[in-house]
Formats: C-alpha cells, sequence, structure tokens
C-alpha cells in the first residue's frame, strides 16, 4: 500500500524524534512535529494504521511507537532518492558555473596582466567556514564505500573508504540515516568527541568504519590545495633590475609553482582587509625579495572569497595597479551577484 502524504509526513516525525531521542514518541509528541494541524486523536489512528501496515510498532502497552525495520527502509530510499536528485541536480548546475567561473577567472588573469604589463594570479574561490549538507555513503563494491559529502555552497567532495566486508543494505541505509542526522549542518570543530562517539555507540558493529567515514568527512572540511591561475609571467623581463639569471629563473618558478604565493596572499588574518601591498623585504618568499606583491580580496557570498595578485618590481605605478584591483573587484562582485 502506496502511503498518502498525511501518513507519509507523521512517519518522518516519529523516525526524526525517535533518532534524536531514542524513545518511543507519542501523538501529543507528533503534533509538535508536523504542521498537519491535527489533533490528538487523529493522529493516533494514523499511527495505528502506519502499526497495522508494518511501518511502526509499540514496544509496550501504553507506549508510544518506534519505527520498525520496514519503516526506516522506506524512510531512507525516500530520503536518499531526494538527495540522489538534488545531487545530480548540483552536479550539473555546477559543472555549467565551474566552467563559466574558470573562463571569467583566466579573462581577468589576462587583463590584469595586459592592463599593468605586470604578472598575475588570481585564485579560484575559497570557503572560509564549511558546513556539512548531506551526507551520501554507496557500496562501489564488497572492499569500497564511496562517501559523497555535499557542503554549504554546494560544494561537493567525494571519498572513498575502504571497508572489510559487504554491508547489508538495511545496514547501509541506517548508517546514512545516523550521519545525516548526527552531522548536518556542523562544521569541522563541532565534530567534537562526544559527537564521535555517540556515532560509534549507534552503530553498533561498524565502530571502526564509522571512525574511517568521519576521516574522510573531516578531509572534506579541511583546506584544499587552492587552485589559482596566472598570466604575464613574461612581463618580469622587461624590467632591467629582475633580469638576472638567478632573479628570472626563481620569480618564474615562483609564478609556475603558485603555492608559495596562494599561501601568502591567505595567510591568516587577511580575508577582509582589502588590498595588501609586500614591498620588497617584506616579501616573506625569498624568490620575491626584489618584487613588490599587490593582493586584494574578491567576495562572491558570504564566506567564499577568493584572491588577486599582480607582481612586478619595486618601482611599479602602485596607483595604476590598486586603481586596476579596485576595479576588478567591482567587476567580479558584480558578474557574481549577477550569477547568484
Amino acid at each position: 500500500m502506496e502511503l498518502d502524504d498525511r501518513k507519509l509526513k507523521i512517519l518522518q516525525a516519529i523516525i526524526q524524534n525517535y533518532l534524536e531521542t531514542g524513545e518511543p514518541v507519542g501523538s501529543r509528541t507528533i503534533s509538535k512535529y508536523t504542521d498537519l494541524n491535527l489533533s490528538s486523536a487523529t493522529i493516533r489512528n494514523e499511527m495505528s494504521d502506519l502499526e497495522e501496515l508494518g511501518f511502526i510498532v509499540q514496544p509496550h502497552t501504553s507506549a508510544g511507537r518506534i519505527p520498525s525495520d520496514k519503516g526506516y527502509r522506506l524512510y531512507v530510499d525516500m530520503m536518499l532518492k531526494s538527495k540522489e536528485d538534488e545531487l545530480n541536480e548540483l552536479k550539473v548546475e555546477l559543472n555549467a558555473k565551474s566552467q563559466k567561473l574558470d573562463t571569467v577567472l583566466k579573462e581577468a588573469a589576462r587583463l590584469i596582466a595586459d592592463s599593468t604589463n605586470y604578472a598575475s594570479m588570481i585564485t579560484v574561490p575559497h570557503y572560509r567556514c564549511k558546513k556539512i549538507k548531506f551526507i551520501q555513503l554507496t557500496q562501489v563494491d564488497a572492499n569500497t564505500i564511496l562517501c559523497v559529502v555535499v557542503l554549504d555552497g554546494n560544494v561537493i567532495k567525494n571519498m572513498m573508504v575502504a571497508c572489510d566486508r559487504e554491508l547489508p543494505k538495511e545496514d547501509l541505509l541506517k548508517l546514512n540515516l545516523m550521519m545525516n542526522t548526527f552531522l548536518q549542518g556542523l562544521d569541522i570543530q563541532e565534530i567534537n568527541v562526544s559527537v564521535m562517539q555517540k556515532l560509534r555507540t549507534e552503530a553498533s558493529g561498524y565502530s571502526t568504519l564509522i571512525s574511517d567515514i568521519l576521516d574522510a568527512v573531516a578531509k572534506c572540511l579541511e583546506g584544499e590545495e587552492l587552485e589559482a591561475y596566472t598570466s604575464g609571467s613574461t612581463n618580469i623581463f622587461k624590467y632591467p633590475e629582475l633580469n638576472e639569471a638567478g632573479t628570472v629563473s626563481n620569480l618564474l618558478y615562483a609564478l609556475e609553482e603558485k603555492k608559495a604565493l596562494t599561501d601568502l596572499m591567505y595567510k591568516e588574518g587577511d580575508n577582509d582587509r582589502g588590498i595588501q601591498v609586500y614591498i620588497g623585504e617584506e616579501n616573506p618568499i625569498e624568490a620575491t625579495k626584489d618584487c613588490t606583491l599587490v593582493t586584494a580580496t574578491y567576495h562572491m557570498e558570504d564566506g567564499v572569497y577568493g584572491k588577486i595578485g599582480i607582481l612586478g618590481p619595486r618601482r611599479m605605478d602602485y596607483e595604476k595597479v590598486v586603481g586596476t584591483l579596485r576595479n576588478l573587484m567591482s567587476d567580479l562582485d558584480g558578474i557574481f551577484k549577477k550569477e547568484q
């Protein structure tokens, strides 16, 4: 029998409340957890139907109800189907946006280099604080589980987790349910020992697997290597003071390798400080001691930002560089707001 919308909402409320409390759920409690505006008597009748259909059970006389395996199965199947549909839509949307974003950023780096005659760098947006939107676990084979983590800002991360045996479908469904119940809406600082211990306790028999999944989730939340685009590296050759063999090769390597420059641009405390100027010896990167690095921050949405850098000689045209950065920050802000 296919459940109507009312029964589905009541079943969902019973399962969610039971997962949170571990206690049997009564009709009065359900009346607070749904938007059906039904009386306790009507909810009791619906709960009786759900019990007769095998979706919930009454562990003790006069007690509330708890979900049966059949109830869990329906709830988790519906949840995973909904999440899978959402995930597929997100992947299509993000792929299109990612391609457009890459094009915009590469063109921005080229325009900066062309207009200033210096080298430029621009990073792909970075997420300052990432919270879990939902998690999906899928058994790929007997020894591997695919863990898909969707973060705020619709960032999708995939990690493979090893397991020592194939899980029964019911157990995998319950693990999905538990991971989302306990971790949804949390960031890495909020996944503390207490949360991890609750998960391990609830997942009796799978504590090692839970630990491995939590490690995978933590890696998704940790800072990833920053991608960046550069342009105008050959502009360095236009300035005699930078043309010494060692200086040129070190600068070109720094621009090619990118990590030291991106780490400097993202150093703690600089996220919202606007335009920064590092002149000569102020540069902590040895290869850029004879240069000036000017950086700025662009914003896409709350908590999502990227960095722009211009590298040139100490005698650079500071007024022009600062003006170029301000204009670009404004242009990018306009483009990204239009896209939202």
